[in-house]
């Protein structure tokens, strides 16, 4: 392929980067809310078969596979989404047919698909050994409770199998990822999740109505499906795609190239991106999981109670609409911010056309990270301006009186301010993760030990000290993520600034009308919130005025 074809190439590819990844994102999205109404379903029908007892040992199994998952290949998969120009170019055509080198992977884009092929091996190595051991910590530490419960070994045991089966989806997975197949993980994941939810149901009303005591097997049962048909889905969708771009779904030796390989399958760049990756990543996950540990540490268990009913439902718009933007825009950060020119280009004339078209690439990271910044900017205002003066309200129909009655309304009411910075630190951490280099990563490590400290630090002062209860965490969590928020976007402009596009944080911000607006709903919804309980008029006056904002805005 000559010069000049392949920046045409190159050209063509990035314009239609953005339809995809939008494209993308709404299949994610409609992915999360499937598979949440659809889990939300489950648990309405188990409450009638299953003990609280038994749930809290299912989310604890839950939590474990989660973790496993996370530390084997949560790394690999960022690192991976990483691409450059031949990952998106058109398939050349083989160097060579002799046969004694038909295992060699030779031409540009299928050799670069390998590359992902061959590192997602790595999770599943190193899955294993961590299934083993978070089991064996699992059980040590369990409470006796919990190890008296029925065929509990047994559940463990297909937790384990389970969790390695759905690691070694993780080839096809990578290559969807790769060449933005959000389809096909749309379809497998849905699917995945239905036969999931069908097992699990079906296993435990069948227990019920036998009489049989099975503990948390139907949760196990139904993870093993999960993992059996997200493979066969997978190997059906992604081993045909093969065809087009010739690659193969085991380990296979890549031809060498200026690209420095370990024993002549992984490249070593990305290699040492996931390694820097993987260091972040635990304090990450720390972060996240930080919280459970305070609070079950400084906090009563109303207060414990209060925090995990908020959270899940202020979290909600989050795991729905906010994590799956991330997600795809991770991809589309990798693909717009890693386009290299190639060494093979010696022509002055398409050496500039490349710098250009670097150029406006970086130019379009820029207008996407500002689009969706104020389009979260938009989002939070309705948030905040709603969502407090409802959550009594919200919390009366959905959960009852009991819960409407206690700390719980306070509590999401303090959440609600708290979804919008979960927002805006996602896509940024999003572009920090595409584009930040091992040494940044490195310090961004470094950074988040800080900011843990810093967590660690505010979440005792407001439980221990100042007995704030859930409402002090969810302080600690919005200090910790404003400081995540400010380091990122630092970056993000300083990059930008770099590779000579520009990002103004102030041209995301609604305009002055929309803000006067929100903080005017917001301020008379609370002056009349203690009358919604009423009568059903003075609630509809509350759902009437909420209206009338949305119509303003």
């Amino acid at each position: 392929m000559s010069d000049v074809s392949k920046s045409s190439v190159t050209h063509s590819t990035s314009s239609s980067l953005l339809a995809k990844s939008t494209k993308g994102a709404t299949y994610l999205i409609l992915l999360q809310i499937g598979s949440r109404a659809l889990t939300f379903l489950v648990n309405q029908i188990l409450l009638r078969f299953l003990s609280p007892e038994l749930l809290g040992i299912s989310t604890q199994l839950e939590l474990y596979s989660i973790s496993v998952l996370f530390f084997a290949r949560e790394s690999l998969r960022v690192a991976l989404q990483r691409q450059d120009d031949d990952d998106t170019a058109e398939p050349a055509r083989p160097e060579s047919t002799n046969p004694s080198q038909s295992r060699t992977i030779s031409n540009t884009q299928h050799q670069k698909t390998q590359e992902v092929v061959n590192l997602s091996y790595i999770a599943i190595g190193l899955g294993l050994p961590l299934a083993l051991l978070f089991a064996a910590l699992y059980i040590r530490n369990a409470d006796p409770l919990v190890l008296e419960t029925p065929a509990v070994k047994a559940s463990v045991n297909l937790y384990i199998f389970a969790t390695v089966l759905e690691l070694l989806s993780e080839p096809c997975f990578a290559v969807g990822q790769q060449q933005l197949l959000y389809g096909t993980r749309a379809l497998a994941e849905t699917l995945a999740t239905f036969t999931r939810c069908v097992l699990t149901c079906g296993t435990a009303v069948w227990a019920s109505e036998t009489n049989t005591s099975l503990g948390a097997l139907p949760f196990a049962i139904g993870q093993v499906g999960y993992a059996v048909i997200l493979n066969v889905l997978y190997l059906a969708r992604i081993g045909p795609f093969g065809s087009d771009v010739p690659f193969s779904i085991f380990i296979r030796p890549i031809h060498p190239t200026s690209t420095s390989l370990l024993w002549d399958r992984f490249p070593l760049a990305r290699l040492t991106l996931a390694f820097n990756i993987y260091a972040q990543s635990i304090f990450k996950h720390i972060l996240t999981t930080g919280d459970s540990l305070l609070i079950a540490a400084f906090a009563s268990l109303q207060s414990q109670g209060a925090y995990t009913l908020a959270s899940n439902y202020g979290g909600l718009v989050a795991r729905m609409v906010f994590q799956p933007i991330e997600e795809s825009s991770r991809s589309l950060f990798g693909h717009l911010l890693h386009q290299t020119t190639p060494s093979s280009i010696s022509s002055d004339t398409v050496k500039v056309a490349a710098k250009s078209e670097k150029l406006k690439r970086t130019d379009q990271a820029a207008e996407y990270v500002r689009t969706l910044l104020r389009l979260y900017s938009l989002i939070s205002i309705a948030v905040v301006a709603l969502g407090p003066p409802f959550s009594p309200l919200l919390l009366y129909f959905v959960a009852g009186s009991r819960w409407s009655d206690s700390d719980a309304p306070s509590v999401l009411a303090a959440y609600c301010y708290y979804v919008p910075l979960l927002a805006v630190n996602g896509i940024l951490e999003a572009f920090v993760s595409a584009a930040a280099s091992p040494a940044q990563l490195r310090a961004q490590s470094a950074w988040m030990v800080a900011f843990s400290a810093t967590f660690a630090a505010t979440g005792v002062l407001v439980l221990k000290v100042w007995d704030q209860g859930a409402r002090g965490l969810v302080l600690a969590n919005a200090v910790n993520m404003t400081c995540r928020i400010v380091w990122s976007s630092l970056f993000v402009s300083n990059h930008l600034r770099l590779q000579g596009a520009a990002l103004s944080y102030w041209d995301a911000l609604p305009s002055t009308g929309t803000m006067i607006c929100g903080f005017g709903t917001s301020w008379y919804l609370k002056s009349i919130e203690k009358t919604f309980f009423k009568s059903p008029w003075h609630a509809l006056h509350g759902v009437a005025a909420a209206g009338g904002f949305g119509l303003a805005m």
